[in-house]
């Protein structure tokens, strides 16, 4: 562990400590004011930028004035503290994290004479306001959403539970970025393990810095690092992760970052949405099928339907008409392989292809890669009426982590099918199976309450079923106060 420096009551120490540190002299985006006060010298450091200037100058106004009001020269520390108007002042005792606070946006004031300085948090940092999120819309429901802002997606959870024992801790992490990162969960609800396993994996983290925030940060804590199926949920919905924060489970929120990390999960909360809980339990149920429906058609249509092409005699009669009715110039596997590639060449191009532009880039979709490669050949009919129903499918699986995973499966799938048939497909699943069956998220069971099964809780996966009648925890995240409610 590194030597931690001393506040000097030399204010020139300190200075230059700064100064050699920060590099005042050369970067110019840190302020720098020295005033006499009482005569007491006492100076000011800020972050331009991310500091409130107004409120900067308010205090350096109110620090001056006190010249005209007081003369007791030896409380000039106290004096100091009183006058500070801001609801945060706290005393640091080391330069380092008197450094620390000042590149976190807030001001430092050291006097000299005292060997501690003055913190006092008026950050005001660039951002947006809250707003819907683009990837978890809802037709009725809350349209706010967390920021880059770690203190306004905070207090947006705040907002929807009022509960003293709701405990929010701050950490820092990155040796060089010392990133922000806040462990959110309920003192009486959340397992005490669960949160002490998730703070040491954090604290754990060595790193020069977290550019890329939260996904960093899971790739940390995560265990399996390779696998491509999500471990954390992600979300951008300050409802969402208050339901979670409800049910025992913890919320990473990583500054910078709009999303923030739901642990631990399952497969299976990666297929819910707010949407289902915004209407009435018989609808949410519909929603809810539809949506799993259209997850098994985006992992099992496409090899199912060229099993059928390859193996006709499968088919009865009067579903004769799902087999292919003319062979291309290529055979049908690569067909749907290419078709699949080029299907997320056309999404890679919608993201980074200037939104003015995206209408032009859906006509050149849809005349080019569809009718004419149909014209010429390349893709029978068929193909590109069974990739586009796999396509929207994997489109309206509510993560979008999951829904790049289960493309993994599906090609997986189709390639065993071309290669051994029925034995290919059948085998394909089964390993499948047994590869999600393996994985944990931090120590909870991926494809529970499928495996290991629990009858009451898969109920509660397949139906919405009305709040009044949900007042049980999931026991498998092992909550300390399994009920939601009072059981009469």
């Amino acid at each position: 562990m590194k030597n931690l420096r001393s506040v000097s009551k030399h204010l020139k120490d300190n200075e230059v400590y700064i100064k050699d540190k920060v590099g005042i002299d050369v970067t110019f985006d840190v302020g720098f004011r020295e005033l006499l006060i009482l005569e007491e010298k006492i100076q000011l450091y800020f972050v331009n930028g991310l500091v409130d200037d107004s409120t900067i100058a308010e205090i350096i106004k109110v620090l001056v004035g006190i010249n005209d009001h007081e003369n007791n020269r030896e409380k000039v520390k106290s004096i100091i503290h009183n006058r500070l108007v801001n609801l945060q002042v706290e005393n640091v005792s080391t330069m380092d994290e008197a450094i620390d606070q000042l590149l976190s946006g807030l001001i430092t004031i050291f006097i000299d004479g005292e060997d501690q300085a003055f913190v006092v948090d008026i950050r005001h940092s660039p951002g947006r306001t809250p707003e819907e999120p683009d990837t978890e819309r809802v037709v009725r429901g809350a349209r706010d959403g967390f920021t880059e802002n770690i203190i306004d997606s905070v207090a947006l959870m705040r907002r929807r539970i009022r509960d003293v024992r709701l405990r929010n801790e701050m950490l820092k992490v990155g040796e060089r970025s010392k990133t922000d990162v806040c462990i959110s969960y309920i003192k009486d609800i959340a397992d005490e393990d669960l949160v002490k396993l998730t703070k040491e994996k954090i604290t754990a983290i060595e790193v020069d810095g977290i550019t890329m925030a939260d996904k960093t940060v899971e790739e940390f804590i995560v265990e399996n690092k390779w696998n491509p199926f999500p471990l954390v949920r992600y979300t951008e919905r300050p409802d969402v992760a208050a339901h979670h924060l409800l049910e025992g489970r913890i919320i990473i929120t990583v500054d910078t970052s709009p999303s923030v990390i739901i642990l631990p999960t399952t497969y299976f909360d990666h297929l819910e949405h707010a949407e289902e809980f915004r209407q009435t339990p018989a609808v949410g149920t519909f929603i809810r099928w539809i949506r799993f429906f259209a997850v098994l058609s985006s992992l099992f249509l496409l090899p199912l339907w060229f099993l059928f092409v390859i193996e006709p005699s499968l088919l009865p009669e009067q579903l004769s008409f799902i087999g292919l009715k003319e062979e291309g110039n290529i055979p049908t596997v690569v067909q749907i392989i290419l078709a699949v590639v080029g299907i997320e060449f056309l999404r890679m191009a919608a993201i980074h292809t200037p939104t003015p532009l995206a209408t032009a880039l859906g006509l050149i979709a849809a005349v080019l890669i569809g009718q004419i490669a149909v014209d010429v050949g390349l893709f029978s009919p068929e193909v590109i009426l069974y990739v586009s129903i796999s396509t929207i499918g994997s489109y309206v699986t509510p993560s979008h982590e999951l829904s790049v995973a289960n493309k993994f499966i599906n090609i997986f799938l189709l390639i065993l099918t071309a290669l051994f048939g029925v034995s290919g497909f059948m085998i394909g699943i089964t390993i499948s199976l047994f590869f999600l069956v393996h994985f944990t998220s931090i120590k909870t069971p991926y494809l529970w309450p499928f495996l290991p099964f629990n009858a009451k809780a898969l109920l509660f996966t397949v139906m919405r079923i009305p709040v009044p009648y949900s007042n049980a925890r999931p026991h498998i995240i092992h909550p300390k106060n399994v009920y939601r409610q009072p059981i009469k």
